[in-house]
């Protein structure tokens, strides 16, 4: 899973993006100070795997990652060149989902480039320039596709919907309240990567104070959330400046340190649970002594398919799926001990695989 981070400067962006990756992108009290795109990687926090890891005594225990992209701040009028204008949306188009931090904090000590706190006008600036980013990105398109459209009807088709898009996007819309009609018109939409298609996940930048009670008192917190329901998007309230010092702690301090904050968990389980449940992605297990490794795939997904995750050959020769619940298997002490209970089952092709099976896949090629 591949994440890009966006905000305007000094909303606490790469203070996130270091306490997530502890990349170390540099972060100062002054606008622009991330130049080039940072990329780290996370381990995805999976305590089924420790376990499942300590029953088998694994030489090896392999967590799901995610890839944080992290861009300059963006201002208004960057797609005019404003500040560094928007040359780094481009390092974001790959992402499949947008975490998009949002100021929802006081402080006369941190600039703010509008001069004041507006979560719902920063959210907006920001909308603006992902949507003139992707105007040019049509247009492009259109330049490419119009040679071609008179003599073919299946160019002149796309034509047709590049410009509709287009005009939806110059009303000031964004690309995924665009109704497709067919089948063909998502499969153009999804391959032209627009920024404004992708889902977003809007991370709350609180201080301290708001994180116990999750930001329900704060105004700034309210209203981000009553946006994001309308547009169908997740919330996690954070306090980067809280994360940043988590991310300085090994294990233990940091469950003592989210316990003396009266928290359950840290912002980056939130983002997490956030991505995972905005994409609709779940993981299933694979255990043994070489190696337990969690894989992430798209919920209903079928056997074949969560087969094909781990080797193309896992799917072309699918015969069938040895699966058990991580729980069951952790409870009966071994999988020998799970299946003389009768908690393995043997499954087909039209298995859909769930969030904590232990699977092994028996294939032939």
């Amino acid at each position: 899973m591949k994440l890009g981070i966006v905000g305007l400067p000094n909303v606490g962006k790469s203070t996130l993006f270091n306490s997530l990756t502890k990349a170390g992108a540099e972060s100062a009290n002054y606008p622009f100070c991330t130049i080039d795109p940072n990329i780290g990687i996370v381990t995805v926090p999976d305590e089924r795997l420790t376990l499942l890891g300590n029953l088998y005594s694994s030489k090896k225990v392999t967590p799901a990652v995610i890839e944080f992209v992290d861009i300059a701040g963006l201002v208004k009028g960057a797609s005019k060149g404003e500040g560094l204008g928007n040359q780094f949306l481009s390092n974001i188009r790959e992402v499949d989902a947008i975490v998009h931090v949002v100021r929802c904090f006081e402080d006369t000590n941190v600039i703010h480039v509008d001069g004041n706190v507006n979560p719902l006008r920063d959210i907006e600036t920001i909308n603006l320039e992902l949507i003139f980013s992707d105007i040019e990105i049509l247009e492009r398109r259109i330049a490419k596709t119009s040679k071609g459209a008179r003599n073919d009807k299946a160019l002149a088709k796309e034509l047709n919907f590049l410009n509709k898009i287009k005009s939806h996007l110059e009303d000031g819309k964004l690309a995924k309240s665009f109704e497709v009609n067919d089948e063909e018109e998502k499969d153009f939409i999804t391959s032209y990567n627009l920024l404004t298609y992708k889902p977003v996940i809007f991370a709350a930048n609180v201080v301290e104070d708001d994180l116990t009670d999750d930001g329900q008192s704060n105004e700034y917190v309210s209203a981000v959330r009553d946006y994001a329901k309308a547009e169908n998007s997740e919330v996690f309230v954070i306090c980067a400046k809280i994360e940043q010092e988590i991310s300085e702690l090994d294990e233990e301090e940091k469950k003592m340190f989210l316990e003396d904050l009266g928290l359950k968990e840290s912002g980056l389980e939130k983002l997490i649970k956030a991505s995972y449940s905005l994409l609709g992605l779940i993981s299933y297990l694979t255990a043994g002594e070489d190696e337990t490794r969690a894989w992430t795939i798209k919920k209903g997904t079928k056997a074949p398919g969560a087969a094909g995750k781990i080797h193309s050959d896992f799917e072309r020769g699918f015969i069938r799926a040895e699966v058990v619940n991580y729980q069951d298997l952790l409870n009966c002490g071994s999988y020998s001990a799970a299946k003389d209970k009768g908690l393995v089952g043997l499954e087909g092709k039209e298995y859909v695989v769930k969030d904590g099976d232990v699977i092994l896949f028996r294939f032939n090629v």
